[in-house]
């Protein structure tokens, strides 16, 4: 009876996460399917092996599992990345715990919260990141940040010069900034998340 309040719990759990908080955010189908399998998976493959006397070999199955998953940099973004480490927590803490219990249930409810609360579009909405490519060769990165203040309509507050042709009289830059309140998002700019993860 307790294994299925907590199957339940984690259900309930991963459900919210996905189709409550995620989804409607993100719209990301693909990804929908993947955070239910991973919790689903790893809460089977730890409820497997937590009641089995495996003793000291739970850990190495259970890092053998986990390493099968990998992340790819250009496919998610960060993000994207704490939602598949939640729904995966979720589903560990839930298949290793094997009952129910008030600091079982506040762990699960804390997770949800702290994806809730970082990832709220009303937090730092201003804040913005974009991958732009000018069709001017700067050199001077003090006239290349008023230049991409002026066409962004915000403040700078993070410049990385990427690369610099000048044959081709271009620059790539990626700059973060903090978008003026009074103007709309410019359009014609590559926006684009960067996730860097070890697989």
């Amino acid at each position: 009876m307790n294994q299925l309040a907590i199957i339940a719990a984690d259900l309930v759990a991963i459900a919210v996460l996905t189709f409550g908080v995620y989804f409607p955010r993100h719209h990301r189908r693909d990804l929908v399917v993947a955070f239910l399998g991973v919790n689903i998976g790893v809460l089977a493959v730890s409820m497997v092996l937590g009641s089995s006397t495996v003793g000291a070999g739970l850990g190495l199955g259970l890092f053998g599992v986990l390493s099968i998953i990998r992340l790819r940099s250009d496919e998610i973004a960060q993000h994207e990345v704490a939602y598949y480490f939640a729904a995966l927590a979720l589903g560990l803490l839930a298949g290793l715990s094997g009952s129910l219990d008030a600091l079982n249930g506040g762990l699960m409810l804390l997770m949800i919260a702290a994806l809730f609360v970082g990832d709220h579009p009303h937090l730092f909405r201003r804040y913005r990141q974009q991958t732009v490519n000018l069709d001017v060769a700067h050199t001077d990165e003090d006239a290349l940040r008023a230049h991409l203040e002026v066409l962004l309509g915000g403040r700078v507050v993070n410049l990385s010069i990427k690369h610099v042709d000048l044959v081709d009289d271009t620059t790539l830059a990626e700059v973060r900034y903090l978008a003026d309140r009074r103007q709309p998002a410019r359009r014609g700019l590559v926006e684009r998340d960067r996730a860097t993860v070890a697989a």
